[in-house]
């Protein structure tokens, strides 16, 4: 993907981003599903430029996620939507900040609205790779199957502007 048409960035790329003094930085933290198990850790920050401030939590999974779900196909969504199946080092998904709380006291991240097989069937990718739109929309249609997501309707700004964007904390 071209720079120009990059939607997405780590917060790392970004030098004159960082984590604001009112929240944590949560890089490293165990991501905890709503059945109250180990998803992974949080491995980066996914900052939206147009919205800016973080928009998405990178998670690098656990090994046994990647083993339960390693044969799994997720069913089309929408019409479009086609099936997929998760590739030998696709390691990594991510969980749009307003969908997770903080448990600061202990270094952990919940996803209390996710279940352990969801985020199995979840579509994942190889670390370090650009993410598009149509994977943000996948993540979110995967995650919250009832809400009506489309790419044409919404300015980058507005994108954002969703409940699964809005830091719970």
């Amino acid at each position: 993907m071209k720079d120009k048409n990059k939607n997405l960035y780590y917060l790392h790329e970004i030098s004159d981003y960082k984590v604001a003094d009112s929240y944590p930085d949560v890089r490293d933290w165990e991501v905890i599903d709503a059945d109250n198990r180990t998803i992974g850790k949080v491995d980066g920050l996914l900052v939206s430029k147009e919205a800016d401030r973080v928009v998405y939590l990178d998670v690098e999974v656990d090994t046994s996620l990647i083993e339960t779900g390693h044969e799994t196909y997720a069913a089309p969504a929408k019409k479009g939507v086609h099936e997929f199946l998760n590739e030998e080092g696709e390691n990594h998904l991510i969980i749009p900040i307003g969908m997770v709380t903080l448990d600061e006291e202990n270094n952990k991240v919940h996803s209390k609205q996710i279940d352990y097989s969801t985020f199995a069937k979840t579509k994942r990718f190889k670390n370090g790779v650009d993410l598009e739109r149509s994977y943000e929309l996948t993540i979110l249609t995967h995650y919250s199957p009832y809400n009506n997501f489309d790419e044409e309707s919404d300015s980058e700004n507005e994108f954002y502007n969703r409940k699964e964007y809005k830091p719970l904390t």
